[in-house]
């Protein structure tokens, strides 16, 4: 018997949100990659996950460990997101991923990327951006590797933990080729 897993990305859904809240609270309490400062509940968490639908520009992409007939423990999510509440910033969206502290450096970031920006090929986009608090390396590896540029950086525009955090902003191309 093989204890060999594989990984497989699919869309979140409502049995994922507990899980999911449980994820994304572990960096509200203990990083600065998020600037929220209060850990959700999943029922506050909620309308984040109705906001990213199965289709459309708007995603939530789950990992999940999966074994010999069973699911394991979600491994991390990507997301993509309204950039702006305007509408000419309706061609642009905001992206991010978020992996379970102990699946870091397992290439899962890597994956929910590759299944994200393949299943918005064929949505009517123009740019991805993509805030990374910094310093975090492994995030910044992660975007110039699916070809993000650097377009800027705020200077200690955050404040969490009683320190001042920058965030480098990054934007990749999107959309069909003309």
């Amino acid at each position: 018997m093989s204890n060999l897993t594989e990984v497989q990305v699919r869309p979140g859904v409502d049995d994922d949100l507990t899980a999911l809240t449980d994820l994304y609270n572990h960096y509200v309490r203990e990083t600065p990659i998020t600037f929220d400062t209060v850990a959700f509940t999943p029922e506050e968490r909620r309308p984040w996950l109705l906001s990213h639908p199965e289709d459309g520009p708007y995603r939530l992409l789950v990992a999940q460990e999966r074994g010999e007939g069973t699911f394991g423990p979600i491994l991390g999510y990507a997301t993509s997101s309204p950039f702006r509440p305007k509408a000419a910033y309706d061609t642009s969206v905001e992206v991010t991923v978020y992996c379970a502290p102990d699946a870091g450096g397992r290439g899962i970031g890597t994956l929910l990327y590759k299944s994200l920006f393949e299943a918005l090929a064929d949505e009517d986009l123009h740019r991805a951006y993509a805030g990374v608090a910094l310093p975090n390396e492994a995030s910044v590896r992660l975007h110039t590797r699916f070809g993000f540029s650097h377009v800027g950086t705020y200077r200690e525009v955050g404040r969490k933990f009683g320190s001042y955090w920058d965030v480098a902003w990054y934007e990749k191309p999107l959309g069909r080729k003309a």
